[in-house]
């Protein structure tokens, strides 16, 4: 903790020449995707500055009732960082997947499912990745905590390789040849060979850099909770579709699993203020047949739905990870997963140039990076899309055409096995970090 309180230094202290700074990469924003690069970036041997927001991990007036599902293959990362998924990071095995297409909303909605879906490890992933689980489920709070217990051994290691600046934010990079040049709220003045835009949606470093975005809010909203099931979850995921959005049920430690209910604006609005026996009366109802959910852990927060695209994925000396580069639907579990595949992918890139002795900040550098996340990236984001609008509606043809869609994936292994390969994060060209 003392590198981080020497790092924040004074507010308004003097700028210093960036030529002569002692960092390799500056990574800014120290959420999950920033935290998990700028250890595996320290690890690779590189000399980091992490750019954090945060005040301290203290800072806990909103607690994030959120989790993410993680495909198996990039769970790999944090064990590659020594983090334990069913210790420290306190991860849940997801071992199925149940997926339901359910009645329209009424008294009686979802009392019957008209279709449905399963997704299971045990036989339908490939022999290759026999043991492993579909993915896991991790809670974004108990994942921080484990983050932010490793940033703080990596910091108080003698010779430290690892510098964190907080609280502190970028607000621009500019490219000075042979480094870039990041300047901070309060005046500081940092300077790397590389430097990686983490923020999330809003980016000070992507606007510096002029690349533009593209996409749209889909008048969604959607509220998170965690909740105590009436019986043991087995490793199960539920995913009901609904003509007002899909809810679901990702599995936690525990006889708990983390809910993201998705509806209209104004139907999230109402979730959020009627009383807990209503809520809990009303979530019965829409899950039909599926898991009975008895009490609520904890607050309901609620998180407008939007998607967005960055026109490019970097700039001189400046690359882009995360949701600065991508925002997905959540309805197929792949926002937190595109993120550390960038992660993987990026530290592969510069791994390899560091290697022969190439600028890891060059255009030629980062095009090797962008180049290999594009198409991975822009599937994701408008097969989440298509997912949504097919059903996200009840429409008579529509409702027809994804009855049968489940049905047929259903019963063919064939596609079963390739949809248990993608939630596993197990297909296309995989950088060596997310592989066995």
């Amino acid at each position: 903790m003392a590198r981080s309180s020497v790092a924040s230094g004074r507010k308004g202290a003097q700028p210093f020449d960036p030529a002569s700074a002692p960092f390799d990469v500056v990574v800014a924003g120290a959420g999950p995707a920033g935290a998990t690069l700028s250890l595996c970036l320290r690890d690779a041997g590189f000399r980091v500055a992490l750019i954090d927001g945060a005040p301290s991990p203290a800072d806990t007036a909103a607690p994030d009732t959120r989790a993410s599902a993680i495909a198996y293959s990039v769970a790999r990362l944090w064990r590659r960082l020594g983090l334990s998924l069913e210790g420290e990071i306190g991860a849940s095995r997801l071992e199925r997947i149940v997926v339901t297409d359910g009645a329209r909303p009424g008294p009686g909605a979802g009392a019957a499912f008209s279709s449905r879906l399963v997704i299971t490890a045990d036989q339908d992933l490939p022999v290759e990745d026999f043991g492993e689980p579909l993915g896991w489920i991790v809670e974004n709070r108990r994942l921080m905590a484990a983050l932010e217990a490793r940033l703080e051994e990596a910091e108080a290691e003698a010779g430290a390789k690892l510098v964190r600046y907080r609280p502190a934010k970028a607000i621009s990079c500019v490219d000075r040849g042979p480094h870039a040049e990041i300047s901070l709220e309060d005046g500081r003045v940092l300077g790397a060979k590389l430097v990686i835009a983490a923020e999330g949606r809003l980016s000070n470093l992507r606007a510096s850099a002029a690349i533009s975005t593209s996409g749209w809010a889909y008048g969604q909203t959607a509220v998170s909770a965690t909740v105590v099931l009436a019986e043991p979850h087995e490793g199960v995921a539920w995913q009901h579709f609904t003509p007002t959005g899909p809810v679901a049920l990702l599995p936690l430690l525990g006889n708990r699993a983390s809910l993201v209910w998705t509806d209209s604006a104004a139907g999230a609005a109402a979730l959020l203020e009627i009383p807990d026996a209503g809520f809990l009366s009303l979530l019965s109802r829409r899950l039909g047949d599926g898991p009975q959910v008895v009490a609520l852990e904890g607050p309901r927060r609620a998180f407008p739905l939007s998607l967005l695209s960055a026109e490019r994925m970097s700039a001189p000396r400046l690359a882009l990870l995360g949701d600065t580069a991508h925002g997905v639907h959540p309805l197929a579990g792949q926002g937190l997963n595109l993120g550390l595949k960038d992660v993987a992918a990026l530290i592969a890139v510069v791994s390899e140039a560091q290697s022969v002795g190439e600028d890891i900040g060059a255009e030629v550098t980062l095009a090797r990076y962008a180049q290999w996340r594009r198409f991975d990236t822009a599937s994701s984001i408008w097969s989440a899309d298509l997912i949504w609008r097919l059903f996200g509606n009840d429409q008579l043809g529509l409702r027809a055409a994804r009855d049968l869609a489940l049905a047929t994936a259903g019963a063919s292994s064939a596609l079963r096995r390739i949809l248990a390969r993608e939630a596993g994060g197990g297909l296309g060209d995989r950088p060596a970090g997310l592989q066995a």
